[in-house]
C-alpha cells in the first residue's frame, strides 16, 4: 500500500485560509509594520458593491456538518456586508439557509454529491435571494403545512414560507433542483451609497 502524505483541509479551514490570505502590500500600513506584510481584519472585496449588491456562492458536503458550515459561512458573509449577527435580516437569512440546506441533505442527497448555496443581496430593492441546489430532481418541495404537534420534523418549509416574501423551486441543469427564497431586508447601517 502506498501512503499519501499531506494534510486534508476541510471546507471550514479553506474559508479561514481565504480570509487570512488577503494581505496589505505597498501601503503605509505595510511600511509602518517595518516592511512586513500586515493581515487585514476584514478581507478586501468581501463588502457590498457601490450599488449595494453582494453575492456568496459555495458548495458544502451533504452532511449535517455541511448544513452547519453553510449557515455559519452565510452569517459571517452577512457580517462582512454590514449586517450584524443578531440583526433580524441575518437571523431570517440564517434560518432560511439552514432549513433549505437541511432539506437538501435529508431529501436531495446523492452519494458523492455536495449541495450548493448561493446568497445574493440586492440593495436597491432591499432583498436577499437564497438558493440551495441539490442533485435529486425526483423529490420536489410540497406545499408547506404544519404537521401534527407530536411530529418532530416537517416544519422547515413552513418556516421558510413565513420568513420569505416568495419562494419556489426550479430544475437545475444538468441534474437536480434549486430551491430558492427571497427575504426582505433593509440596508445595513452605513452601507447605503452616497
Amino acid at each position: 500500500m502506498v501512503s499519501m502524505a499531506g494534510k486534508r483541509t476541510t471546507t471550514a479551514e479553506q474559508v479561514e485560509q481565504v480570509e487570512q490570505v488577503e494581505q496589505v502590500e505597498g501601503t503605509e500600513e505595510a511600511e509602518k509594520a517595518g516592511g512586513r506584510q500586515a493581515v487585514r481584519s476584514v478581507p478586501r472585496g468581501f463588502g457590498l458593491t457601490a450599488n449595494g449588491y453582494g453575492s456568496l456562492s459555495r458548495q458544502f458536503p451533504s452532511t449535517p456538518r455541511g448544513v452547519r458550515l453553510a449557515r455559519r459561512t452565510v452569517v459571517r458573509q452577512l457580517g462582512h456586508w454590514g449586517f450584524g449577527p443578531l440583526t433580524d435580516a441575518t437571523c431570517a437569512v440564517a434560518l432560511v439557509v439552514g432549513e433549505l440546506a437541511a432539506n437538501a441533505v435529508c431529501h436531495g442527497r446523492l452519494r458523492g454529491r455536495d449541495f450548493h448555496v448561493r446568497v445574493d443581496y440586492e440593495g436597491p430593492v432591499s432583498r436577499f435571494r437564497i438558493e440551495v441546489s441539490d442533485a435529486v430532481l425526483g423529490r420536489t418541495p410540497e406545499d408547506p403545512k404544519l404537521p401534527p404537534e407530536d411530529q418532530e420534523s416537517g416544519r422547515g418549509l413552513f418556516l421558510v414560507e413565513c420568513l420569505a416574501s416568495r419562494w419556489g423551486w426550479e430544475p437545475r441543469n444538468p441534474i437536480g433542483k434549486t430551491v430558492w427564497a427571497e427575504v426582505a431586508a433593509a440596508w445595513p447601517q452605513g452601507a447605503r451609497p452616497a
